[in-house]
């Protein structure tokens, strides 16, 4: 990994536009499981697979359910920064990093100092009535029994997070493909890529120093002008910025 590491670390010095993009994995080392690892604890407290539980059908049907799971898998308010959080809001204020984009929703990006963060699914620190649209933190959601519901007209409240069957907002999907259109490096790291359309996104990259830096080999491995194969802290901790 030596060999690999020096090549980004050169990339990163001749590049002037770089973008990076995240998935879940990117927070795992902040201690945030990626929600669809099935344990033994899994199996034992849900009836129904990840995918069907945060769904915006399922949400309608059965809120209840959908906020044991959303609480207990989803929502870890003490969790902080690694090292790669603080590496790229270092490398936002050195000029060299011009944009995180992220699949994650746990606000880490933020926290750790990075600016111009596109958070494609949402954020859990966002949440609003779905009555009177009044909004809450993700505190208040967590300190809610049961369902969370409104303190000025009892309305159910919703995290600002996309569900599946919902759509990604379009103005945020245009930044991001703007973004990666208009870099000269994109490092992608910590996600799978068989998330779409977020996954989509790197078609956009035109440029000639893709990076992918993942635990496990991806689909877009063979397309990537760089590889590296480890934890995503470990490595962006041991770049020079």
């Amino acid at each position: 990994m030596e060999r690999e590491i020096e090549r980004l670390q050169q990339w990163l010095d001749q590049s002037s536009y770089v973008v990076f993009f995240g998935g879940a994995g990117v927070s795992t080392e902040s201690g945030i499981p990626d929600f669809r690892s099935v344990d033994g604890l899994y199996n034992q407290s849900y009836r129904y697979p990840p995918e069907t539980i945060i769904s915006h059908s399922f949400f309608v049907r059965d809120p209840e359910e959908f906020y044991r799971f959303y609480k207990d898998r989803m929502l870890y308010l003490d969790a902080g920064p690694n090292a790669a959080h603080r590496k790229l809001a270092e490398l936002e204020r050195a000029g060299k990093l011009r944009a995180v984009i992220t699949q994650n929703i746990d606000g880490l990006h933020q926290a750790a100092g990075s600016r111009e963060v596109l958070e494609l699914h949402g954020s859990v620190h966002r949440n609003y009535c779905m009555e009177c649209h009044k909004a809450f933190d993700a505190a208040y959601v967590k300190a809610a029994e049961g369902v969370p519901r409104c303190d000025a007209c009892g309305g159910m409240v919703k995290p600002d997070v996309v569900l599946y069957e919902e759509s990604l907002d379009n103005g945020l999907l245009y930044r991001a493909v703007e973004h990666i259109r208009r870099a000269d490096m994109l490092i992608v790291g910590g996600t799978s890529l068989v998330v779409y359309p977020a996954a989509g996104l790197v078609d956009y990259y035109q440029g000639q120093r893709l990076v992918l830096i993942n635990k496990s080999a991806t689909s877009m491995d063979r397309r990537a002008d760089l590889v590296i194969s480890g934890p995503i802290g470990e490595v962006m901790a041991r770049l020079r910025v």
